[in-house]
């Protein structure tokens, strides 16, 4: 009983900020926007690089570089607009800590991998950005972005309340997501480069590995963090 609960509760909460999200699309086109804008100023600043050895590795990092900023531009609103709306009060008394956690988590997850999709044709489009093992490359991305989500989700929460809440965010969230975004640009310019799944599977199992430790940890800590 207390798991069909539970599920329900997580089920509203994911509901309700997808339905707030429709109505107001500030994420949407916040993140959109700053996507299209960073891709298009990274495509024009580095030109033709053909020619470089390292071009795998250039387009993997500036990928997903531009992604992790534009995460941190939408990410990070989760739990500030409760605060902003005054509705954090009446949130606490409807659902339970960790149904708030999972119903955002999957949120962000839902929201992030829409961005990774957009900036991942984007790169390929105007960088020229070559993908020679597509089903590798695809597996990287997606686990990264469940990495990512992992990794913030409860920084957003601890953040909510402070005055300067955007550099919080990212000043909080940059040491935790290095190992991970380390990771992801070797193992997603191994995609790009098409190489084959005996040294493409270590990255993706690291960033598994990643995703679940930072998810236990964080339904361990969520509840302390949402109710003080």
């Amino acid at each position: 009983m207390k798991q069909v609960s539970l599920w329900h509760a997580t089920k509203a909460i994911f509901w309700r900020e997808a339905r707030s999200e429709m109505r107001n699309r500030q994420a949407i086109n916040a993140v959109a926007l700053f996507a299209i804008c960073s891709v298009v100023a990274v495509s024009l600043g580095l030109g033709p690089l053909n020619r470089s050895a390292d071009l795998f590795l250039i387009h993997s990092a500036m990928m997903w570089i531009v992604l992790l900023f534009a995460a941190f531009t939408a990410l990070s609103r989760v739990f500030v607009v409760e605060e902003e709306q005054r509705t954090a009060a009446a949130l606490r008394l409807a659902a339970p800590p960790i149904a708030v956690y999972l119903g955002k988590l999957l949120f962000n997850l839902l929201l992030l991998i829409g961005l990774t999709i957009l900036i991942a044709v984007l790169a390929i489009v105007l960088l020229r950005m070559q993908v020679k093992n597509p089903v590798m490359f695809s597996a990287m991305l997606a686990a990264g972005s469940v990495a990512l989500v992992a990794g913030t989700t409860l920084v957003a929460a601890i953040i909510a309340r402070a005055s300067s809440r955007g550099a919080l965010f990212a000043v909080l969230s940059l040491p935790i997501l290095i190992p991970m975004l380390v990771t992801a640009v070797r193992g997603t310019a191994l995609a790009l480069a098409g190489l084959g799944w005996e040294r493409g599977l270590a990255p993706i199992q690291t960033l598994i590995a990643y995703a679940v430790a930072m998810f236990v940890t964080s339904l361990f800590l969520f509840a302390t963090v949402w109710e003080s």
